[in-house]
């Protein structure tokens, strides 16, 4: 893969403490949500188009824009050469993945069903968006992490309605509970898939695609991608406030709850990371190209799984609160695991690590 200048820069206050400052913003949305309850609802309702709001969905697209922006796109076509780390990927999102996150739902949540749907549905829905934040911020390979989500994304409209309807009506009811009839289209889902990768990819691919061409490729990597980077970091914590002051009421008055929902959460996140990650070296992927791989398979598109449990179930429904506590604890675990993933690139793969993983937003 070609490089572009990596020579590392000085890093600011604000970027040194990065995690610090992702806590803080789920502290501040928590906060909001609890204190501002009805007024958080109100701007809710306002800012929101059907079961999508508007100001996350903002987020996400201008958090995923930068790293987008700097993807080579003239060397995708190697991703989709390499069917040892395609076939790996798929076996990670579509068999090991649905399968984990389903028999943890039915191990902690048999006996909360909604809950249980909720975070089956989750299972489901593999990663569009935030994985790619992850990624670069692990130092993971760019080029591999955007072939990776496109490929994920055409077997995601293919197959999801298929998936939840053998994960959601047929297989609980042979573990004696109940199943239920999920119904959402192809075109509904390649909608959300569009909206939330396709918008961010095409302005990435647009915007690199121009300016390479007028301004060549050293201004482009060393002047214009600089530049855009902040906005990933930016977009990150006003998403992170938003989507914990929706939930912030509940999260206090509803502890138990949240922790009900948490903890097959967090072993599904964890396993599902490090057996990506020893599977990716098991083939001989290079560090970045693993870690790529590890984050890909362990995170989830929310986006979808809260359009369909809010479509199919109620706002007001479980399925639909533990598909909204889902990003809750994606968010924090993923900090976590991108800090262990640069762990083992020292200690596994013998590369020495920056000070903090936001040095690689500011290349």
């Amino acid at each position: 893969m070609a490089q572009e200048n990596t020579t590392p820069k000085r890093l600011s206050f604000l970027d040194r403490f990065l995690t610090l400052w992702i806590f803080l913003a789920m502290a501040m949305g928590v906060g909001i949500g609890y204190f501002f309850p009805a007024a958080v609802q109100t701007f809710n309702q306002a800012v929101s188009v059907g079961t999508t709001n508007v100001l996350i969905a903002a987020g996400l697209i201008l958090m995923m824009y930068p790293p987008l922006a700097k993807v080579h796109y003239e060397e995708l076509g190697d991703v989709f050469r390499n069917w040892k780390v395609l076939s790996l990927s798929l076996i990670q999102n579509w068999i090991i993945g649905p399968i984990l996150m389903f028999a943890l739902a039915v191990i902690f949540l048999r006996g909360y069903p909604q809950y249980m749907t909720g975070l089956i549905l989750i299972g489901l829905a593999r990663c569009i968006a935030m994985v790619i934040v992850w990624n670069e911020l692990a130092k993971g390979d760019t080029e591999y992490a955007a072939g990776l989500v496109a490929f994920n994304s055409i077997f995601q409209v293919l197959f999801y309605s298929v998936y939840a309807y053998v994960f959601i009506t047929v297989l609980p009811t042979w573990f004696g509970l109940s199943g239920n009839v999920v119904h959402i289209t192809i075109g509904e889902i390649a909608r959300t898939v569009f909206f939330y990768l396709g918008i961010p990819f095409i302005a990435g691919f647009l915007t690199h695609f121009i300016l390479v061409r007028a301004k060549g490729k050293d201004w482009y990597y060393q002047v214009f991608v600089p530049r855009i980077s902040p906005l990933t970091l930016i977009a990150l914590l006003f998403t992170i406030i938003v989507m914990f002051s929706l939930k912030g009421e509940y999260i206090i008055q509803l502890p138990l709850d949240v922790v009900r929902i948490a903890i097959p959460l967090f072993i599904y996140f964890v396993i599902m990371f490090l057996v990506s990650f020893f599977m990716g070296r098991a083939i001989g992927a290079d560090y970045s190209k693993t870690a790529t791989l590890s984050f890909t398979a362990a995170s989830n598109n929310f986006e979808l799984a809260i359009a369909v449990a809010v479509g199919v179930f109620g706002i007001n429904s479980g399925a639909a609160f533990a598909a909204v506590i889902g990003p809750l604890i994606e968010v924090p675990v993923m900090i976590g695991l991108v800090n262990v993933a640069l762990y083992f690139q020292k200690r596994l793969f013998g590369e020495m690590v920056s000070s903090a993983p936001v040095e690689q937003l500011q290349k």
